[in-house]
């Protein structure tokens, strides 16, 4: 399995079958994301292997641990391994290949934005919108 960070100057592979991803609702993994949670998973040290770029890999760091590696060209999340044991946390976002791996657990519920709940009466598109405009008046309607 292969991935790379938004502008491709950060790349790496993970050997093996991929687990699962957990689906984090926290506030923290919020504000990293910019989105209503965090998708990744948890791989094995020895399964992972950067390509390039961990020259251009930055890192922000709480005072609490919580940590996000990051691109300083692009600025997406990258995987990092974790503190004191034998595990890489790995962005959903950042695969490139198909995989049968599934989200399978989601964390911190009781954080969760309030309007993050899935709407059966919203607007669905298999691409973007035709244009900017017809996605604002989309948006402009009240909701259900």
């Amino acid at each position: 399995m292969k991935g790379e960070c938004l502008c491709g100057e950060i790349k790496f592979e993970i050997e093996g079958e991929l687990p699962n991803f957990y689906q984090c609702h926290c506030s923290l993994c919020r504000k990293a994301t910019g989105s209503a949670s965090n998708t990744a998973t948890f791989v094995k040290a020895d399964s992972f292997r950067w390509h390039s770029g961990q020259s251009k890999i930055s890192t922000f760091q709480k005072p609490t641990g919580y940590r996000n590696d990051f691109c300083s060209v692009c600025g997406s999340l990258v995987p990092n391994q974790l503190r004191d044991t034998e595990l890489v946390w790995v962005p959903a976002g950042l695969l490139n290949d198909e995989t049968v791996s599934q989200i399978s657990i989601h964390l911190h519920l009781s954080s969760s934005a309030s309007w993050a709940s899935e709407s059966d009466g919203c607007v669905r598109l298999d691409g973007g919108p035709d244009s900017f405009e017809s996605l604002n008046q989309v948006l402009q309607k009240p909701s259900r």
